[in-house]
């Protein structure tokens, strides 16, 4: 009521020339916008703090993330002036700065306001913008087609909002709802004629995979559903940062209310709905007769599953079965067909994914069943022979497999984790590839939408980020695993961080991503992403024309490595850490020193000059 009396008191001289909406919804962060106001030909997202007297950081960063997304997400508003205004209502004078962000894409500053001088700023930012007048019938039914984070993702979806609200659901990315369906399809057809299936869910970087299994889940976690779900990840910091997010979620609805959870209470009822696939394992190990509580299995990343060397050694040496004669991917199998009438597994793969000792691909899923489970239905997509994939040769085996069926739909072909440029995962696989021409192409059509530059300076790096990111847009720095030789550089991969506090704490906390000082492996961020990435590259991953040279790095100098599979998982690392970032990135291939002989300029110069060749503007 507060709101509604001072603009009131604001706007009858606007009569006639715009509309308010007040607490816009918008899905993707859960929240309502205070006000939406249409003036002419500009879009003002007002945020209220009553009874403040003091303009925050948090409150600007706030209503900043609410004009930003209406920028990039709401497609009548793409090419609208949105000016963020925030008022504190007992607040003397604000400094009502008017001025673009660094993005210059028609997003103001957010601007500082008093209620006296509201009136002056409406008539300030109409003068300082221009643009057509908004057709206001038009504006309002624009689509909202959001991008969100996994994290956001998870927290709308099992918040009760539906996978076309909170994703993009345009054309090119509308195979996202008809995967979910297809799989839904699958587990209902599956219990009705009591058979069990298994269906491949196969996708580019940044698809939706992981989306695409949250939603089912999500949609079944009740033990009473006849579909109950389960969705499981060997991805240790996936699996914690989302039951962490959950749970924090859970309590912060429940504050103030007569149904107050504690945080332990949270985790505890989260965990039933996202597990990791180890523990999982460890039950079905306690009794081997037992079937799981849950009929729909839904396996994230499955192309990391271990193959039967790494699973034999695993069961020895921590669980005491020697002779232990399953691969994973057999065993978890093997799991859910103890149902007596139905089972649906849903294997969510990536390709060229694989990047540690004993990740079998996606073959040796494939080799499971056709070994042990000849009866099961396999759904998947003919896409499943793309050479990324690595089933290819095993897959033609298939062929005459008489449960067989092929599906268009099972395959995610658009990456959705940039929504500036659906560009950026074949401009890594060109890159990595070495396919000069084609890269030198891609970068041409992305390069206006999804910045990328390159810089031999890291502090340089780390200015630039702080430059571009708007709000609470997370940003932070991810290296190799194997990038032994950028302490010089207050880089250490072997300082302990905790993926939890990098990726959901805020700008305040010195152990977030923000602060810049903690870095990220590939195994910390696979699965997850970034608004605005710095990738560091060592001496262990380094260019020559005749193909990647990959080192690591022992004792006290580079050591060659040879065996065909490490050298994949080192392309992997490099594959998953330049497809991370959201809106842009920053790659620093650093100098070198000729008095160090762990860091020649010669194990750095010829990687930079390879990416200047490609087109990447140098900062």
């Amino acid at each position: 009521m507060e709101q509604v009396r001072l603009l009131q008191g604001a706007l009858p001289s606007f009569s006639g020339r715009g509309k308010i909406y007040f607490e816009y919804a918008v899905p993707r962060l859960g929240k309502r916008i205070d006000v939406v106001l249409v003036l002419d030909h500009v879009i003002f997202v007002i945020e209220f703090k009553v009874g403040e007297s003091a303009f925050l950081a948090h409150a600007r960063d706030q209503v900043l993330d609410y004009a930003v997304d209406l920028k990039n997400f709401h497609e009548t508003t793409h090419h609208k002036a949105v000016a963020p205004v925030l008022i504190a209502t007992r607040a003397e004078r604000g400094s009502t700065l008017i001025a673009t962000t660094s993005q210059n894409d028609g997003v103001l500053l957010p601007i500082d306001t008093s209620v006296d001088q509201f009136l002056d700023v409406l008539n300030q930012v109409l003068v300082f913008c221009d643009g057509p007048l908004i057709d206001v019938s038009v504006w309002e039914a624009g689509g909202y087609y959001p991008t969100p984070t996994i994290v956001e993702a998870a927290l709308a979806l099992y918040g009760g909002h539906a996978v076309a609200e909170i994703s993009r659901s345009d054309a090119t990315a509308r195979n996202l709802s008809k995967t979910a369906t297809a799989i839904s399809h699958v587990a209902t057809e599956s219990k009705a004629l009591s058979r069990k299936s298994i269906c491949f869910v196969t996708g580019v970087p940044g698809a939706g995979k992981t989306l695409v299994g949250l939603k089912v889940a999500a949609q079944h976690t009740s033990k009473d559903d006849d579909l109950h779900s389960v969705f499981l990840s060997g991805n240790g910091p996936l699996v914690a940062i989302l039951q962490e997010a959950l749970a924090r979620d859970k309590v912060r609805q429940a504050k103030g209310s007569s149904a107050k959870i504690t945080k332990s209470k949270a985790i505890s009822e989260v965990k039933t709905l996202i597990q990791n696939v180890h523990h999982f394992r460890d039950e079905c190990l306690i009794d081997i007769t037992k079937a799981p509580v849950e009929h729909v299995a839904i396996f994230d990343e499955a192309q990391r599953a271990w193959d039967l060397a790494q699973t034999r050694s695993f069961m020895e040496r921590k669980k005491q079965r020697p002779g232990f004669s399953q691969s994973e991917p057999e065993f978890l199998v093997s799991c859910m067909d103890r149902h007596s009438d139905w089972a649906v597994v849903v294997a969510l793969v990536g390709g060229g994914q694989e990047i540690n000792t004993g990740e079998a691909g996606i073959s040796e899923w494939i080799r499971a069943l056709r070994r042990s489970f000849p009866d099961w239905h396999i759904h998947i997509s003919p896409r499943l022979h793309d050479a990324e994939y690595g089933a290819g040769t095993v897959l033609k085996e298939l062929t005459g497999h008489k449960q067989l069926i092929l599906n268009e739909d099972l395959h995610l072909s658009v990456s959705l984790r940039s929504f500036r440029s659906e560009h950026v995962s074949a401009l890594v696989k060109q890159m990595l590839d070495q396919d000069y021409e084609m890269a030198r192409a891609t970068l041409d059509k992305l390069r206006k939408r999804y910045p990328i530059v390159i810089t031999r300076d890291v502090s340089r790096a780390k200015a630039w980020l702080k430059e571009q990111a708007r709000g609470t847009e997370r940003y932070g720095m991810v290296v190799s695993s194997q990038a032994e030789r950028l302490r010089p550089h207050a880089i250490n991969v072997r300082s302990p961080m905790d993926p939890i506090h990098w990726f959901l704490d805020g700008k305040e906390d010195v152990r977030s991503s923000y602060y810049l000082e903690d870095v990220a492996t590939e195994f910390h961020v696979q699965g997850l992403e970034l608004d605005w990435a710095c990738v560091v590259w060592d001496a262990d991953f380094r260019y020559a024309r005749g193909g990647w040279q990959h080192f690591s790095f022992v004792g006290s100098k580079w050591n060659h490595i040879h065996k065909a599979e490490r050298q994949m998982y080192l392309k992997n690392a490099y594959r998953v850490l330049l497809t991370r970032a959201r809106q842009g990135m920053v790659v620093v291939v650093p100098e070198g020193d000729p008095m160090d002989r762990t860091r020649l300029p010669a194990y750095y110069d010829p990687t930079f000059e390879y990416l200047k060749g490609l087109g990447f503007q140098e900062l």
